[in-house]
Formats: C-alpha cells, structure tokens, sequence
C-alpha cells in the first residue's frame, strides 16, 4: 500500500492511497472488455445491417480506411474522453473506485489527461502493458511514464473516512444558507478550504485565517460578509454543503 501526500496550493497536506497494481489492472481489462464490445456491435450494425461494403464500394481505398476508421476513434480516445468527462475516471476506474488526480493538489485538466492518453502508447501498447507495470511497481508514487510526465497518480477512493476528514458540514433542517454565491466552489476547493480552516483553528493561526478569508471573497465574489474569520470561513463550508449535496463541480481553487 502506497501512501501519496498531496501538498495543496494552500500548503495542506492531503494523504491518499495510490491505487494497487491490481485494481488497476482490472479497471483496465474492465474498459477493455467494453472496447471490444464497441466494437464487436459496430461492426455488426455497419457491415451487417446497414451493408456498408455496398456504401463504399465506388470509393478509393484511402476513403474507406477513414470511414471505417472513423467508427471506431472512440475506442482509441476512449480513456481521453472518459477521464475528461468523468473528472479523472474511466468506466474501468469507476467500478473499481480509482481515479486520476494530480500530485499537486490541483483537479487533473484535459492537458493531463491527453499527455497520459498519448503515453499508453508507450506504458500500455509496448510490451504488452509491461513498461507500464514496471513503471508503477518501481515509482515511489505509483505512477506509470504518463502519469510521471503528467504530474498525476491514480488514488483510491475506497479510504474509510468520517465527516471531519471530509468536505461534509452536519446541518440542521432550519439551517438557511447566507452566501449562494458558494456554487462557485468546487469539491476540490472545498476540501482546501476546510483542510485549511481546521488546521489554522487548531494551531491559532490567525494570519492564515485572514489569508484564507480574503481568497475566498475574491474568488466566490462576496461583497458583504459579517463575523469573525472563524464565523465566515465556516458559514461559507455550511453553505457550500448545503448548495451542492451530491453534485460537485471541477473547477480548481
């Protein structure tokens, strides 16, 4: 089991659990198994029931490699578009709750996810996925050369949490939010936030408290707040619970 510590922008550090070689390997043979089932169903609707050869029969060569080529882009971009969509997640990835994430702190962005794409080239298709399988079992942060060259990892989110580790805020039912300007946020910046708050509570640190206050007003666009640091930054965590239970965002804090 390999522990990563995140050192966020804000200089919290955030400990995950890298995925295992094996929970890995089986998202992959899961997004594999979908591949080939694309596949299979494609070429039976184009060749069998729409009699493609006969659509084709009057063009050049070149013109039908790129149309039967073009049916089959989304199994070669497959990861790419997932990930993307998915914030950090294959089909693979989700059954098997893993996922990409940066090493930095920040959300993985569509950059991240193409330089790994393009690197499976190299970590998956050579050798049959052995480059790949050396590369993560030998890195420190389980990573293969894409996620190297990336900046990224892939976590596990099976970790056992409670509330406190968590971006969640116990309301009450009468609890009226103050600052719906809060949906600006994103998970991830929630989690910041709240890492933050908590450690700068316990260790009376009230210049990070200040730090942290004036960011948040400029980056939710608060124009009136009311009450100490310690009043606002927690109104603002209890709102943000309260705007978005079970929907998050991607944005980056």
């Amino acid at each position: 089991m390999v522990e990563l510590q995140i050192n966020t922008t804000q200089n919290v550090n955030i400990n995950f659990i890298a995925a295992s070689v094996g929970e890995r390997i089986l998202a992959y043979i899961i997004d594999l198994i979908i591949k080939i089932a694309y596949a299979v169903v494609t070429y039976q609707i184009m060749f069998n029931l729409f009699n493609i050869d006969d659509l084709i029969d009057g063009m050049d060569d070149w013109s039908r490699i790129a149309i039967i080529v073009s049916f089959y882009l989304p199994v070669v971009f497959y990861s790419l578009i997932f990930e993307t969509f998915l914030d950090g997640q294959t089909i693979g990835k989700r059954i098997m709750k893993i996922k990409v994430v940066k090493i930095d702190g920040y959300q993985a962005a569509l950059a991240d996810y193409l330089v790994r794409w393009f690197f499976r080239i190299i970590d998956l298709n050579m050798m049959s996925g052995i480059v790949a399988l050396i590369a993560i079992v030998t890195s420190k942060k389980s990573q293969r050369l894409g996620d190297m060259t990336a900046g990224t990892s892939v976590i596990t989110l099976k970790n056992n949490v409670n509330i406190s580790h968590t971006i969640l805020e116990e309301l009450e039912d009468s609890y009226k939010p103050t600052y719906p300007n809060v949906i600006k946020l994103s998970d991830n910046d929630a989690r910041i936030i709240k890492d933050t708050f908590v450690r700068a509570k316990a260790a009376r640190d009230y210049e990070t408290l200040i730090k942290l206050r004036t960011k948040i007003v400029q980056v939710v666009e608060i124009k009136d707040f009311n009450g100490s640091d310690l009043e606002f930054i927690d109104t603002i965590l209890k709102d943000y619970n309260y705007y978005t239970q079970g929907s998050f965002d991607t944005k980056t804090f």
